[in-house]
């Protein structure tokens, strides 16, 4: 079915001399329209030609009085009224039909508009779903028993291999609707499976979310196709939605199918599913009793499902199989996201538009100067005339620069919506002006960095440090790309800034923070012999490996905490263990802590933790 995209009847489209629609043919004129000649009154006109007192204005019907010329007991605006002018109407009287026609509709249109969905909502509305074909239901089980069996004793390796059915079934669904990936599809749904590796990689638990709400967002745009600031933000809530319209897209293809299954199709792969699983079963069981490393092996790879987990997994199943359709349903049917429009902002007078900013550019360029003054200086000079510490003066201005560098992007964001833009003279404006502002604020950047990275020097790294180091970092980049936008165009803007983003979240999520929260701090305790270790009991299993130098007594209190969080873990299948955990208690296991808790509480790393 072809979209009506205004929301508009479809009748308020054709011209007013078009024929009227099939079954709403008009009668024969009779009465005095049949031969009326030039002048004749117009019916339901007084004799004057003149409206009557209390009457609507010239041509206006009274509301349920009928359309000239329409068959008899046609209203205004109902379907069979005549689409023009009869044969056999004086010009006066047609054209009078064809204002009054022109009027009915325009009044339908406007009721249609004001009763139906907003003009957005109908821009962005997907197309019909092709009909769902039974390899999209059969991964989209798949998808949620996966879900069920792999991710009920937590994130790890189960992850990635419970959403690749997921992933099967959207495939599936676009061959059904004719939608043939594209490029930009591809990258986005490898960089969605790369990024739900990490918590297959890492036990730390913040940047493995981090990796999968990145995920998702990909996941999103690759299903979308969006590449507009609009389908960016907004393609995530698109799976939302589907996760409604997609069940109910798979009942109604079910029902469909339900009269016409083959029994001589689908009743021999039925038998042979049930005569493999008994076989599997039968000579499995056989020989794990034969053989202990092979059960032992078997007891590994299977999950281990009790009956009381039963309420659980079924959520998880239905959670699963719900997820998969909704990719499904999304990969036939995008929302149309790029479809929404936003008027640009009134344009300003450069007088208007510039003197702000050019303010702004002079306060960035006093500031920037005596940072290099500082840095060429020395901070010890500084230190001494401030009267601050090491700690103070990095603290004190780090989180100042974070928020300047995003109020920046912020003020860059404004400035574009109303900046000139009459010729090639404003452009060129805009993009000197607003360009000076981004070189500017790159130099806060590397203040701000700088300023991290004497904190660490004096006080060593934490999570907290280097999460917002690399928050600074991907900034400074995202105003390099607007930088390059300006000079090449902005049309890949919104999805380098994503990709980018995503890219972030996956190079942080591989370099393990963890791993080099540790590995900093004990190279400082071998520098200088300086070490919290309170801290570390807060840390996962990715900074084991690290630790693991330390001397003793230092390693045990280190890794006490982490330690006992194992240890209260039990025993972790393997789809639920990710290889930093793997890896830590390899360690553990070869070389166990010894140190006992009076000795580590005497050491400090119990109590609580220093603060810098």
């Amino acid at each position: 079915m072809p979209e009506n995209t205004d929301g508009v009847d479809e009748t308020a489209s054709e011209s007013a001399g078009g024929a009227a629609k099939p079954g709403g043919a008009p009668a024969p004129a009779t009465g005095p329209q049949a031969g009326a000649g030039p002048g004749a009154p117009v019916p339901g006109a007084s004799g004057s030609g003149a409206p009557a007192p209390g009457d609507a204005a010239p041509g206006t019907p009274a509301p349920g009085a009928p359309v000239p010329g329409a068959p008899s007991g046609a209203r205004p605006g109902a379907v069979g009224a005549p689409a023009g002018p009869q044969p056999g109407m004086s010009p006066e009287a047609a054209a009078q039909m064809v204002w009054q026609t022109h009027q009915q509709r325009a009044r339908a249109a406007a009721l249609a508009k004001a009763s139906g969905p907003p003009a957005w909502a109908v821009r962005i509305r997907p197309a019909e779903a092709a009909p769902v074909r039974a390899a999209t239901l059969v991964a989209a089980l798949v998808a949620g028993l996966a879900t069920a069996l792999l991710l009920g004793d937590g994130l790890g390796p189960g992850l990635p291999l419970a959403v690749l059915p997921a992933v099967v079934a959207a495939y599936f669904a676009a061959r059904a609707a004719g939608r043939a990936p594209r490029p930009w599809t591809l990258v986005w749904a490898v960089g969605c499976l790369a990024l739900l590796v990490v918590p297959a990689l890492r036990d730390s638990a913040w940047p493995a979310t981090l990796a999968i709400l990145a995920a998702v967002l990909l996941g999103a745009l690759a299903l979308h196709g969006s590449r507009t600031w609009h389908g960016v933000l907004l393609s995530p809530l698109g799976l939302f939605g589907s996760a409604v319209t997609g069940t109910g897209w798979a009942w109604a293809g079910l029902r469909s199918r339900s009269g016409g299954i083959s029994k001589e199709r689908w009743l021999p792969v039925l038998k042979a599913t049930v005569v493999a699983a008994a076989l599997l079963v039968l000579f499995g069981t056989l020989f794990a009793s034969a053989d202990a490393a092979f059960a032992d092996l078997v007891g590994d790879l299977m999950p281990d499902v009790s009956v009381g987990e039963g309420p659980f997994r079924t959520v998880l199943f239905v959670l699963g199989a719900v997820l998969a359709l909704a990719a499904a349903r999304t990969a036939a049917a995008p929302l149309r996201w790029d479809r929404i429009e936003v008027a640009p902002g009134k344009p300003r007078s450069r007088v208007e538009w510039a003197l702000p900013l050019i303010v702004l550019d002079l306060l960035f360029a006093g500031f920037n100067a005596v940072q290099m003054a500082v840095l060429f200086g020395g901070y010890d000079k500084v230190l001494s005339s401030t009267g601050l510490t090491y700690s103070e003066y990095a603290r004190q201005g780090f989180w100042q620069l974070l928020w300047a560098t995003v109020l920046t992007l912020v003020v860059i964001a404004l400035a574009l919506r109303w900046a000139p833009r009459d010729g090639a003279g404003d452009r060129r404006f805009v993009r000197a002006v607003l360009g000076v502002l981004c070189a500017m604020t790159l130099v806060v950047v590397a203040s701000a960095l700088r300023r991290m990275d004497l904190y660490v020097d004096a006080y060593g790294l934490t999570r907290l440090r280097v999460s917002v180091s690399a928050m600074e970092l991907w900034l400074g980049l995202v105003i390099v790309l607007i930088m390059a936008a300006g000079v090449f165009g902005a049309r890949w803007l919104p999805r380098a800034v994503a990709g980018s983003a995503a890219a972030g979240v996956l190079a942080f999520g591989l370099l393990s923070p963890d791993g080099m929260v540790a590995e900093s701090n004990v190279a400082r305790y071998k520098a200088d012999g300086k070490i919290d270790l309170a801290y570390f009991q807060s840390l996962s299993a990715d900074a084991v490996p690290a630790l693991d130098g330390l001397p003793e007594p230092q390693r045990s209190c280190a890794l006490r905490g982490i330690n006992d969080e194992m240890s209260r873990a039990g025993d972790v299948p393997w789809y639920a263990m990710s290889l930093g955990e793997y890896r830590a208690r390899k360690i553990l296991r070869e070389r166990p802590v010894t140190a006992s808790y009076a000795e580590c509480s005497r050491l400090g790393a119990f109590g609580s933790r220093i603060e810098y």
